[in-house]
């Protein structure tokens, strides 16, 4: 197994000179060297083809007993010296202080072409920052990290990546529901790919410790190898940098709302400085339309991280990056003026999504009115999001507005409870869709036309927790073929995929409030 070498993040930046792994507070530094911890009996469960054509590698790598070694954490990579990043952040809001990588050992940077990838062992033993956790990660949590950063890789949201899945042999400790009861599960090991693992969090712990010796030198780096058109070093090149992180953060977040996923737990140091999704934890997509909706079980009263709340939590986390920053710039109001510009920018390019989503032209004004009142309706019943939009797509430009409900025919199949379409509930989705017709029927363009286009950003496939768990359950029984049928439906979301038509359907019941299928915790 050939892989080139290229470290930059523990050759330029200050390290943890204490090289003892006790958990402690870092001070004066960006992380500290860690060795992964010796897995008993590693075995490999799934490995992604195509990252490993990212990084270099192919599929005699696979099968070697090198690549299992290196991506289980029983072998260190010749010529590396893994680190654990040192980062803050604010968890619900408030400051945590020092929180960093207590189960995340990077294990080195690698060039292949003109791309630089980070590689990262996620569940692979203590760090200096695990606090009381033992650094470790179960299979359920890492089936969900592995498949799910593939798949949306796949639907085109930015993201980090998954290497590979492999079981430790180790048992480990978890309390599921953190209701008292404990149990042991199989340890596993994801190692996931990214140019960068740095997050906002990061910056946020040099600032609060007023390093700024170690801040100017994070920033500089940061700006050198992955904004390099910009100018390190200068009160410009900074808010520039700023405005970057800006924009990427919303492209992200835009493309959350479009196919329906929640993160859950969108804490500042789960935000990563290249505007990528990261930290897999208690995620989820829509079933129901529901804006109000959160995965994680932590959230589920205060809803801070709330599907419809996202775009303001980015906002917010942002002006925690800026605030951290702005030491390096001396004034404040060029940051603002950026965070000001997102909220204009977001309500565009959500306008803009939105519009496509639904097949229509773009029109100043006119598009915004309709998505808001589909946005009113659609909660009205519970309606499955992903098959109705896909599904939208097969109105003809006519439609039906008679007395019953023919014109609903195309997207029926995602309404939970049909019979609930009557009286008011049926009388505002037929005001509804009159409006969709007459603008389709402005906009002219030919059904086929606007049917091609809306399926290239509504998705057929997204990753329900269902599903997820259907392959963990399978996999904790030592059948690793559901994981492997994912990962091939999710690498075309957007295909039809005949054969996979049992996937293109809305919850199943069994699933609404079962463990795993519904709302997650942070456990894993």
């Amino acid at each position: 197994m050939n892989l080139n070498i290229k470290d930059t993040f523990n050759k330029e930046l200050p390290h943890d000179l204490n090289r003892q792994n006790s958990r402690r507070q870092v001070l004066n530094a960006c992380f500290s060297y860690v060795i992964p911890r010796l897995p008993s009996s590693p075995t490999l469960v799934h490995a992604s083809d195509e990252v490993m054509k990212e990084i270099g590698l192919d599929e005699k790598d696979e099968n070697s007993e090198d690549f299992l070694s290196v991506f289980s954490g029983k072998k260190l990579l010749e010529g590396t010296d893994p680190y654990a990043m040192c980062y803050g952040g604010h968890q619900f809001g408030n400051w945590a202080g020092q929180l960093g990588d207590g189960r995340a050992i990077n294990l080195g940077e690698v060039v292949n072409g003109a791309k630089r990838w980070a590689l990262q062992l996620k569940g692979a033993g203590a760090t200096p920052y695990s606090r009381s956790a033992d650094g470790l990660a179960v299979l359920r949590s890492s089936v969900r990290e592995h498949l799910c950063s593939e798949a949306m890789f796949h639907l085109g949201v930015p993201t980090t990546r998954s290497l590979s899945l492999m079981l430790t042999g180790d048992k480990v400790l978890r309390d599921v529901l953190y209701d008292g009861n404990s149990a042991y599960e199989k340890g596993a090991v994801v190692c996931r790919v990214a140019p960068s693992f740095i997050r906002f969090g990061n910056f946020q712990i040099l600032a609060a410790r007023k390093d700024m010796a170690s801040l100017k030198k994070l920033a500089d780096h940061t700006i050198r190898h992955f904004f390099p058109h910009l100018k390190e070093g200068t009160k410009n090149g900074y808010v520039d940098f700023f405005r970057e992180v800006t924009n990427r953060s919303l492209d992200m977040v835009v493309h959350w709302q479009r196919v329906g996923f929640v993160h859950g737990v969108m804490n500042t140091d789960n935000m990563s400085i290249l505007g990528l999704t990261i930290d897999y934890g208690p995620y989820g997509w829509l079933e129901g339309y529901d804006a109000g909706w959160t995965p994680n079980t932590t959230d589920g009263q205060g809803k801070r991280y709330q599907f419809g709340n996202q775009p303001g939590v980015v906002m917010w986390n942002l002006a925690q990056l800026g605030s951290a920053i702005a030491p390096l710039i001396n004034e404040i109001e060029p940051l603002e003026a950026v965070l000001k510009d997102f909220k204009e920018k977001y309500v565009a390019a959500y306008t803009k999504m939105m519009g496509q989503k639904l097949g229509l032209e773009v029109r100043s004004g006119s598009n915004a009115a309709l998505i808001q009142e589909l946005e009113a309706v659609l909660p009205v019943t519970e309606v499955d999001m992903t098959i109705f939009f896909r599904n939208l797509a097969k109105f003809s430009k006519e439609g039906h507005t008679d007395d019953g409900t023919a014109f609903l025919s195309p997207i029926i199949d995602a309404f939970y409870q049909p019979e609930d379409l009557k009286g008011e509930v049926l009388e505002a989705w037929r005001e509804w869709f009159a409006k969709y017709f007459n603008r389709l029927n402005e906009d002219g363009i030919s059904d086929e036309e606007r049917r091609v286009a809306m399926d290239q950003v509504n998705p057929k496939y997204v990753f329900r927790n269902y599903m997820a768990q259907m392959a963990i359950e399978k996999a904790d029984n030592n059948d690793f073929s559901l994981v492997d049928e994912l990962y091939l439906l999710l690498k075309q979301p957007y295909g039809e995929q005949p054969d996979q038509q049992k996937w293109f359907a809305k919850r199943p019941e069994w699933a609404r409030h079962k463990v795993g299928c519904s709302m997650l915790s942070c456990s894993s």
